[in-house]
């Protein structure tokens, strides 16, 4: 299932002025009615060790850790509500495993860690405060394989265990106590206004701009001696580093604007030297790119990119690889055929693709949209039942599974399944979406204004969120469990309306 996007604003490049991105380059987790909004709550399963960074402070002077979570919690909520972030399910999940497979090879991990990709074509990563990584969907057309891809995500993993940002709050907390103050007003005002919002923020760091430079070109340093190390750890092919840092460079020479990534992320010739010194003192690894790298790159390209002739490319080279490849040029094309309205012959290619692989979830992903198309939803509600069953509630199985009972007007399954989903869930915008719909369509006028009103708080909008809350209260039984469930979550959004208001 294809998520909605918003389209491209500027909201990402102003967040980016102040978080601490790589030269390559989630937010915290958002607790719905069932959960207490509690940051040391989110830290399960997560490696925490208590290794110092290597860089002279621990920057706990200006920000501890659990501020660090809860400021990431905020802006990553404002993020949701004026940037296009991807929330497509099959990605989500392809690259949160990928950076927690990175995260688990990192020292000095105190936070979780949430990874995002954004809906644009620059070449660009970031990542902000409580481990939060943003990727841009330019990187999947930009990296030639999976290790390339992983290296820039070990680079901004390397950012946040430093704590930059924090670090780069301290060092401007000591030297001009009100900038970062300002900078964080410009980048709300560039929410409602983005002229204004960088107006404001090129004047609040004008003053400091020249110690920001040499304090940023420490931390790419830094960040790339810890990120290569973590790439190794985890069996990635330490050179794609310096090979994907040669691939900016060249960029940058030979084009009249430098990628975006280089405008936040220096990357003077001294870096890339000893980036490739490093690389080379390493063993050397040969990691073929896995399969659901391929499939993620090729629904990013043939999903989500205006310029379909770089997917045509793509998927002609993998068309004369190895099985894995071909089989991933044959998902490309079935997209594609879907795309164009072709059904019966993307079913051609679906059909051969779940007899190589019948479990597999881009596969049944993309079998449910064309059932849904072809008007066979009840076709696809009993595969994806089959597949559910025997994968022990895969999250991306229980969305489409979900999608096809309601297309197919059975609203009295898809109601449980989304309950429970969101329980499990509480921070993926599908689920709630999917959940208020179905509520609407049974009639549920309660259920529908609390699903409404988790999907306006994770993008921000708490004081809806209350509203819609106090209207679905207003019509259940005066005492009634469910009543008090919605009067606990008022409070919990009025808690965080408080602790929210630090950063405004």
């Amino acid at each position: 299932m294809k998520t909605k996007v918003f389209k491209p604003g500027a909201y990402a490049t102003i967040l980016c002025a102040l978080c601490t991105g790589g030269a390559f380059a989630s937010t915290s987790t958002v607790s719905s009615f069932h959960y207490q909004d509690d940051p040391a709550s989110h830290f399960a399963g997560q490696p925490v060790l208590e290794t110092l960074p290597e860089m002279g402070t621990s920057a706990g002077s200006t920000l501890s850790v659990a501020q660090e979570i809860k400021m990431g919690d905020y802006y990553v909520r404002q993020m949701r509500a004026a940037t296009p972030i991807i929330d497509d399910p099959l990605l989500v999940e392809y690259l949160n495993h990928l950076g927690q497979n990175l995260v688990s090879q990192a020292k000095s991990v105190r936070t979780p860690f949430h990874f995002y990709l954004v809906n644009n074509n620059e070449l660009n990563a970031y990542a902000f405060f409580g481990g939060n990584v943003v990727l841009h969907t330019g990187l999947f057309a930009a990296t030639e394989d999976e290790s390339q891809l992983a290296s820039v995500m070990a680079h901004e993993i390397s950012h946040v265990t430093q704590r930059h940002l924090a670090r780069a709050m301290e060092d401007q907390q000591k030297n001009s106590p009100l900038t970062w103050g300002g900078a964080f007003g410009a980048i709300l005002l560039a929410t409602a206004s983005p002229q204004a919002g960088m107006a404001a923020l090129t004047s609040t760091l004008a003053g400091s701009q020249q110690g920001m430079i040499s304090f940023t070109q420490a931390n790419e340093q830094e960040a790339d001696r810890i990120g290569i190390q973590v790439l190794q750890r985890a069996g990635f092919n330490p050179q794609a580093m310096p090979l994907f840092l040669q691939k900016l460079a060249d960029k940058s020479s030979f084009a009249s604007k430098p990628p975006e990534m280089l405008l936040t992320h220096p990357l003077p010739e001294s870096r890339l030297s000893d980036m490739r010194n490093r690389a080379n003192q390493m063993p050397a690894v040969v990691r073929a790119s896995s399969l659901d790298f391929m499939l993620a790159k090729v629904r990013v390209l043939t999903m989500y990119s205006e310029d379909q002739t770089v997917a045509d490319e793509y998927i002609n080279t993998l068309n004369a690889g190895q099985a894995d490849e071909v089989l991933a040029a044959r998902y490309g094309s079935a997209i594609q055929s879907y795309q164009a309205k072709k059904y019966d012959q993307a079913d051609v290619a679906i059909r051969k693709l779940l007899s190589a692989s019948p479990g597999n979830a881009w596969f049944l992903d993309i079998a449910t949209d064309n059932d849904i198309a072809r008007k066979k939803a009840g076709q696809a509600a009993q595969r994806l039942e089959k597949a559910n069953a025997a994968t022990k509630n895969n999250p991306v199985l229980i969305l489409n599974l979900a999608n096809a009972e309601i297309e197919s007007g059975m609203y009295a399954k898809a109601d449980p399944l989304l309950a429970a989903y969101t329980f499990a869930h509480p921070s993926e915008p599908n689920g709630w979406e999917m959940l208020r719909k179905v509520s609407a369509l049974e009639g549920y006028r309660s259920k529908e204004l609390a699903a409404w009103a988790e999907s306006r708080a994770l993008k921000g909008d708490l004081e809806q969120a209350i509203e819609l809350l106090t209207q679905a209260s207003g019509i259940l039984p005066k005492g009634s469990l469910e009543q008090q469930k919605y009067l606990a979550r008022i409070d919990q959004f009025r808690d965080l309306q408080r602790a929210f208001k630090n950063y405004k």
